[in-house]
């Protein structure tokens, strides 16, 4: 589970469920819950929350954190047939105590984690396909935090999927927020029926809802937060694509888990494979990874 004596705790949260607490040398810190195989919190080492969780957010089953970083699988959204956003995030995993082997600098000088979801057959009967999902969650000696994620289809015939890292930062203010490297690229607009535009800004700033998803991005976002003086990098591999979500005021008092005023302090950025799924044929797998990291900005 855990070979690099750094600090790794099982406990139970207030409805039963495993979480663990990854710390680092600096205490650092990182909490994952076996519901969902959700990543719940992301301190550094002042203790400072990077991650923003809904003073009203939900955390029984079926429901689904609001907060955190769900993971969006098989489907992203309601691009499909099944419910919002796809059944992995209210799913019960496991700790994968003998995961495949990973290369080196995926352990050595980090606290981590492996965890594995298995369809249920329930799942089978409104997804019919057969996979291994294993999620390695790592926290670095300097603070970073990586998922990595490795999906298998141990099924006899090809299937398809999409996935996002669902990713709620912890900001100061929408209005004091930037988002570079997402200039000139094309996104589908959901508020305009997946219509398709092009970002003609340098930076992406906030002032009414955004729900969009930006196609082929580079491989590094940069989120600019100016009132905290600091910056989150989202590095990634496998994700081509790029969530950006904020409700904005409107739809806030219409979601029962979710503050009337928390829009103002939280910003979706997704690592994500959605306009194009990701297509595996029997025996295949594939690899996807997404690293956070923060920094004083001036």
């Amino acid at each position: 589970m855990n070979n690099s004596g750094l600090a790794v705790e099982v406990s139970k949260d207030r409805n039963g469920a495993d979480q663990i607490l990854l710390r680092n040398p600096r205490g650092a810190s990182a909490k994952v819950s076996l519901h969902g195989g959700q990543v719940l919190s992301w301190r550094t080492d002042r203790g400072e929350e990077l991650l923003f969780t809904s003073s009203k957010a939900i955390f029984k089953p079926p429901y689904a954190v609001r907060g955190g970083i769900p993971i969006c699988f098989p489907q992203f959204g309601q691009r499909g047939s099944l419910e919002q956003h796809g059944f992995a995030r209210n799913r019960t995993w496991i700790i994968d105590e003998n995961p495949p082997p990973l290369h080196p600098n995926d352990a050595c000088g980090k606290a981590y984690i492996d965890l594995l979801l298995k369809p249920s057959e329930d799942d089978l009967k409104i997804w019919p396909h057969s996979f291994e999902f294993r999620l390695r969650v790592n926290l670095t000696a300097d603070g970073n935090l990586s998922l990595i994620s490795r999906i298998r289809n141990i099924n006899c015939k090809p299937f398809s999927f999409s996935i996002a890292y669902h990713t709620y930062f912890s900001i100061s203010d929408i209005s004091e927020v930037r988002v570079e490297g997402l200039e000139t690229l094309d996104y589908l607009d959901n508020l305009y029926q997946r219509e398709r535009f092009t970002e003609q800004g340098d930076a992406l700033t906030f002032e009414s809802e955004v729900d969009r998803v930006y196609l082929g991005s580079r491989d590094a976002i940069a989120i600019f937060d100016h009132e905290r003086k600091r910056t989150f990098f989202i590095k990634k591999e496998g994700l081509p694509d790029v969530g950006v979500w904020n409700p904005w005021e409107k739809k806030s008092k219409a979601m029962v888990d979710f503050g009337d005023e928390e829009y103002k302090q939280m910003l979706c950025v997704n690592g994500a494979a959605v306009e194009k799924p990701i297509a595996l044929k029997p025996g295949e797998e594939w690899t996807g990874r997404l690293e956070l990291s923060v920094v004083p900005s001036s």
